[in-house]
């Protein structure tokens, strides 16, 4: 393989930015959705991620530099050219920089006792990371996505249920090769919001806009859940603000033993425009409330008059 930093077109002192702003550069012109049936154009690419791939790992930078590894991050052979006179000889003698004679009959005899010299171990290739975008019903009751690799390769990744914003899914072996076998791709998976849904945990909450009527009367009416629509049965009188339960209609992540729940937070609508019919039964409701209100409690004098204000809590 050739010198990376010629592959990827920059200077050996070139800084993290720069390298990266040269492999987009590349990859964007040499991806294979680009250049399809072009082989010339695909070696090229691939040629250009194992370059990025070296150089943006500092460890491997600094390694290839100073000559410890090849441009493919294979090991190099290693060898010490160190002067080993006898006694007497130029260099000879304990610190005097050189081997002397019971420093080379030392490692002699180690290596007869089956010492053996140190050598690096070998590094897995390195990671690559991804990020894919998911809506939220994927990502709650699971799906597949797929997504393209550098080399061109299309790999289907299993969204599980309950897939959590911003948490990864490690696909093994699929990132850069490397001595030590292939490293791992690295896949963020972000989840879209939902207009009516909401999650906390393994549960889902909705707001549920409630009629007049409903309410008051009670009903059967559709509610929408992350499976499809079910019925549920209003009871009379529900308030604002009430929260009726709908066991295991929430999430069912893989080890679940059980789903989650389903919450419905009522919201009382009242007509847009209003209904000259309803205001004119609330009025006549509203004043035998408070005649009914006055035969109980008689005409109380001595109060403050005019209206109070409120505090909101």
């Amino acid at each position: 393989m050739r010198d990376p930093y010629t592959v990827l077109g920059v200077a050996g002192n070139a800084s993290e930015s720069e390298i990266k702003k040269a492999y987009h550069r590349l990859a964007k012109e040499l991806h294979p959705d680009v250049n399809p049936d072009d082989t010339v154009v695909a070696d090229r690419f691939k040629e250009a991620s194992a370059a990025y791939s070296l150089l943006s790992d500092q460890t491997l930078r600094k390694r290839y530099d100073n000559g410890e590894i090849g441009a493919d991050g294979q090991e190099k052979a290693r060898y010490r050219y160190e002067y080993a006179g006898g006694r007497g000889g130029p260099g000879a003698g304990p610190g005097a920089g050189g081997y002397n004679a019971e420093d080379i009959f030392g490692e002699f005899f180690s290596n007869m006792r089956g010492g053996r010299a140190r050598q690096a171990t070998p590094q897995k290739g390195a990671d690559r990371s991804y990020k894919i975008t998911v809506d939220f019903l994927d990502a709650a009751k699971g799906s597949t996505r797929r997504i393209t690799l550098p080399d061109g390769k299309m790999l289907d990744i299993q969204i599980p249920a309950g897939m959590v914003d911003g948490k990864q899914i490690r696909l093994r072996g699929q990132g850069d090769p490397g001595p030590a076998g292939p490293g791992d791709a690295l896949v963020e998976v972000n989840v879209r919001s939902h207009p009516q849904f909401r999650r906390e945990k393994t549960d889902i909450h909705l707001d549920l806009p409630l009629a007049l009527a409903d309410a008051v009367l009670g009903a059967k009416i559709q509610v929408p859940t992350i499976n499809g629509p079910v019925t549920m049965t209003i009871p009379k009188g529900a308030n604002n603000g009430q929260v009726l339960r709908l066991k295991a209609k929430g999430i069912k992540p893989p080890k679940a033993k059980e789903a989650g729940n389903q919450y419905i937070h009522l919201q009382l609508t009242l007509p847009d425009p209003p209904d000259p019919e309803l205001t004119a039964l609330l009025e006549q409701w509203a004043e035998k409330q408070i005649m009914g209100a006055k035969d109980r409690t008689g005409d109380r004098t001595g109060g403050q008059s005019g209206d109070q204000t409120a505090d909101s809590v």
